[in-house]
């Protein structure tokens, strides 16, 4: 479970990391009270300062109002906004999979590659609403949600797993986008974007960029957590439970009211002005739909999918990870964070 980096984790701007002249893979390091950067060369320049301000004005800004501005210029877009301009892509022939696009008249003339946003667990396209316009004044700029979230499709007794994402994700990008992308994920959502980028027949994701990204659908994933070995019991307890559909009900009830999911987003957003009524609605909202619950019980009890810290090796196209090191559920020392600091670049 996640919410998104470039609006939970830094209170205050990200410092800009050394380029490599050569390209080599290399690993950099900065670290300042909210984030910890890691680069694999090459990285393009550009795509790396259009994030890093999209992160930065992401919590300098409060969320009250859709006309507050960000620290590079970028507005706040309202939810009602963003619903009204998303369109419908009907994935293989039965799924209707909710999206959004924005680009300007920059955008439109840059040549860059467009970036495809993807959301993490519980949350939709109204969740980049901080930083869609920054990134869209360079970029023309894809956020889609997954299946079983936001506006799209909640399919009765359909098995969520990471690579059906994936692979969604590859065909959005081969239906719709129709150009080599830029991947921009958080955590549940940047792991489906690691697998997607390791698919050795793919040729449309042209770089990734990382937001504390996860390692499984659920915790499962990262037993090797001396924190997760110690809840394995009351996890497979939850397992258990969730699976009698009306012990189901009355968890997922309570976990979507308003006052819970208040409290849950304060205990991970670093800027506690940013947990306002639109942010709990965007959480919230989608919860309600028909086929929510079967979708939450789906993926919190099943296979966990593949694990980044296998894949990230074979992936050779450019990679920035970007990390909140106080995210409790994904931490920065944990099995990920720790094998992408120490091993992978």
């Amino acid at each position: 479970m996640g919410f998104s980096a470039l609006a939970v984790a830094a209170e205050l701007p990200l410092h800009y990391s050394s380029v490599n002249k050569n390209g080599e893979r290399f690993l950099c390091q900065q670290r300042r009270h909210g984030h910890i950067r890691y680069c694999k060369k090459p990285v393009s320049c550009n795509i790396k300062s259009n994030i890093t301000a999209a992160a930065t004005s992401s919590d300098n800004t409060a969320t009250t109002g859709s006309t507050s501005s960000s620290s590079c210029g970028g507005k706040v877009l309202e939810i009602k906004e963003i619903r009204e301009r998303c369109k419908k892509w009907l994935w293989k022939g039965q799924f209707s999979i909710n999206y959004f696009v924005s680009c300007n008249s920059d955008s439109q003339s840059n040549p860059g590659p467009p970036l495809l946003l993807v959301h993490g667990f519980g949350a939709s396209i109204p969740h980049w609403r901080r930083n869609i316009d920054t990134l869209a004044k360079n970029y023309t700029v894809y956020a889609i949600d997954l299946l079983g979230f936001g506006a799209s499709d909640k399919p009765e007794g359909f098995s969520y797993t990471m690579e059906a994402w994936a692979q969604l994700i590859l065909d959005f990008l081969d239906e719709v986008i129709q150009k080599p992308t830029v991947l921009i994920g958080n955590s549940v959502g940047s792991l489906a974007c690691v697998i997607a980028a390791s698919d050795s027949s793919q040729t449309l994701v042209r770089g990734l960029v990382l937001l504390n990204c996860s390692g499984g659908m659920n915790n499962k994933a990262i037993v090797d957590d001396w924190r997760i070995k110690l809840l394995l019991p009351l996890l497979w307890l939850i397992d258990f439970l969730l699976k009698q559909r009306a012990i189901a009900s009355s968890i997922f009830e309570r976990v979507k009211q308003r006052d819970t999911l208040r409290n849950i987003l304060l205990s991970v957003y670093g800027n506690k002005e940013s947990v306002d009524e639109d942010l709990v609605e965007i959480i919230r909202g989608p919860a309600c739909d028909e086929g929510a619950l079967d979708a939450f019980v789906s993926i919190v009890t099943g296979p966990p999918g593949p694990n980044p810290v296998t894949l990230m090796p074979g992936i050779s196209i450019p990679i920035l990870v970007l990390w909140g090191d106080q995210d409790p559920f994904t931490p920065i020392d944990g099995p990920v964070g720790d094998n992408l600091r120490s091993n992978l670049f």
